[in-house]
């Protein structure tokens, strides 16, 4: 089993809108939550966290230490951020049972350089970025890595089947034929040349039918004999 990253967290008391003293504190309000346990609500130290986060992720065991008790083993199972800069504003803990299978979205790492993008001028398309996986708690991947200086040409691509990982522990919920990445030829200068005129012309049709029905609903004489309301 992998070795858990630790973090510290301390109960808190605090609700609603109390909770702006423990941002203003430097803390991140959160909850643990998991199966059989009751809800606690938490603090972690926003530092600390930000540390803790970019390593682990939402695929990674953290022992969580609350209050200077048993470390308790979690995951990151969903965190809120602020709208506008981007800073945590929340952060649910779920505590896993290391016994049952649990599902959890595995992030995957886009590593090398493509030579069809490189030496033929592709453009890389990137149709998935997670994998959703089912297995136990110790044996969830941090990540899924593809390399994708293997696409060379144009019919090359990466799918779910490429993936390496151990079946007998981890189980992959899409569908294996699914492409994750794939390089696309680039457009011709036509095409280029068809997509910045045509928005232009259907712009264009669309004002002078707007602006035909106009004239046509004001000389028309349905007009003058429309009923006023009242």
């Amino acid at each position: 089993m992998k070795t858990a990253i630790s973090l510290q967290a301390v109960t808190r008391t605090e609700a609603g809108r109390r909770v702006k003293k423990i941002r203003d504190a430097g803390k991140i309000p959160a909850i643990l939550y998991g199966h059989k346990i009751k809800n606690q609500t938490l603090a972690v130290d926003k530092k600390d966290f930000e540390k803790v986060f970019s390593k682990a992720g939402e695929s990674t065991l953290i022992e969580l230490v609350v209050d200077s008790q048993k470390p308790r083993t979690v995951l990151v199972h969903d965190v809120q951020r602020h709208f506008l800069g981007n800073q945590f504003t929340h952060i649910d803990f779920y505590e896993v049972n290391m016994t049952e299978k649990i599902r959890s979205k595995i992030p995957i790492v886009f590593s090398g350089s493509a030579p069809a993008v490189k030496d033929l001028g592709g453009v890389l398309v990137k149709n998935l970025d997670e994998i959703e996986v089912e297995s136990l708690p110790g044996d969830l991947p941090s990540n899924f890595e593809v390399d994708i200086s293997k696409l060379k040409t144009f019919e090359d691509g990466f799918s779910v089947s490429d993936l390496k990982y151990d079946s007998d522990k981890v189980k992959i919920l899409v569908k294996t034929d699914e492409i994750i990445v794939k390089v696309t030829p680039p457009r011709s200068e036509e095409e280029l040349k068809g997509l910045e005129e045509k928005p232009v012309t259907e712009e264009v049709s669309a004002v002078e039918g707007v602006e035909k029905k106009e004239e046509e609903e004001a000389s028309g004489p349905e007009a003058e004999t429309a009923p006023q309301k009242s």
